[in-house]
């Protein structure tokens, strides 16, 4: 998370947990007046189109009273959707008895991506039940937290 993002997630936390929403993620892309700034919330139940409307109109109130962008931006704020990227450990441990897609800083099994069933979160990393296709049977792999790049829910269609 750089600079700018650091600033925007700590103006929306407290509006945030007003709401009693979940701050997923920050993003700030582009530069000058084409800048973008994306919030993505969440909380149980699931965020509708009202929590994001109050949720950017309190933000957008404060941002520019604290003015961490110091020309014209566009403020968006959406869900990130079911397929959103796992980053927080709160998240992992959200997602357990669910498939993921992980991608590894290093192949696993000559392999960049790990895809099972997450059995398992600690504070050494993440337990997977890999399916082995050719034997029809299942392995479990262990991958530390420096080893996950990006892991995602794997959703079924």
């Amino acid at each position: 998370m750089n600079g700018l993002e650091s600033q925007v997630q700590r103006i929306a936390e407290p509006i945030a947990k007003a709401l009693r929403l979940d701050i997923v993620d920050v993003e700030c892309h582009g530069k000058g007046a084409k800048t973008i700034v994306r919030v993505f919330v969440e909380k149980e139940g699931g965020v509708g189109i009202q929590d994001c409307e109050q949720f950017h109109h309190s933000l957008g109130r404060a941002l520019d009273v604290a003015d961490p962008v110091p020309h014209a931006y566009r403020l968006e704020v959406s869900s990130p959707g079911l397929d959103r990227p796992l980053k927080q450990r709160k998240d992992y441990d959200q997602a357990v008895g669910l498939n993921i897609r992980v991608k590894v800083h290093a192949p696993v099994q000559g392999k960049g991506t790990v895809i099972g069933q997450l059995t398992g979160v600690d504070d050494r990393g993440i337990t997977l039940q890999v399916s082995v296709r050719k034997s029809r049977t299942s392995q479990r792999v262990v991958l530390e937290w420096g080893a996950v790049a990006q892991a995602k829910r794997e959703i079924e269609w």
